[in-house]
């Protein structure tokens, strides 16, 4: 036999109301914990009792990552919702959008610079050693180019250079054997 379904409305036995407090938090914490374990979903849940104690719980990225992740969500949609219903708005949407990208180069940049990596889950690191890894294969091939260019112009200035020295040698070699000829 099923339990009946429960009606919604404030708890007024306090006693009562923090057991139900207490178990539906468990309750809820371990939902949390098992949607971000069967779906792979990046989870924070925060709750705060009567009280004012905190619960909370987050995936294995950090609480402030998601939090942060959330806060450019939430700020991407109000630049949105604001941009189309305003027209002279859309030189502020332009700021807005252009400064949200400056801010996502920024913290790019030092990913690359190995600064900020705390806030990296392990799939983001492995991406950014990639990014690392290809951009130094071109670093390493465009330095390479360039050292066998500049070994090519040294070889044709000294080739160039001993033409000249040969040339002197002979024009002097030819000159002596004419003047000892004449003695």
């Amino acid at each position: 036999m099923g339990r009946g379904k429960v009606q919604l409305k404030r708890i007024e036995n306090k006693i009562n109301r923090q057991v139900t407090f207490s178990k539906r938090r468990s309750g809820l914490l371990k939902k949390a914990h098992e949607i971000s374990v069967l779906c792979d979903a990046e989870v924070a849940l925060i709750i705060f009792s009567t009280k004012g104690k905190l619960y909370e719980y987050s995936t294995d990225s950090c609480m402030d990552k998601i939090l942060d992740r959330y806060e450019r969500y939430s700020y991407a949609e109000k630049v949105l919702i604001s941009a189309e219903s305003e027209t002279q708005g859309n030189w502020c949407h332009e700021y807005r959008k252009l400064k949200a990208k400056v801010e996502t180069i920024q913290k790019c940049q030092k990913h690359l610079m190995g600064e900020d990596l705390e806030t990296l889950n392990l799939k983001e690191l492995q991406q950014l050693e990639q990014q690392l890894e290809s951009s130094l294969k071109h670093i390493r091939t465009r330095k390479n180019q360039l050292m066998l260019e500049s070994i090519s112009e040294l070889q044709r200035k000294v080739n160039s250079s001993s033409l000249l020295k040969v040339g002197r040698w002979n024009f002097l070699f030819k000159k002596c054997k004419v003047s000892l000829a004449g003695h």
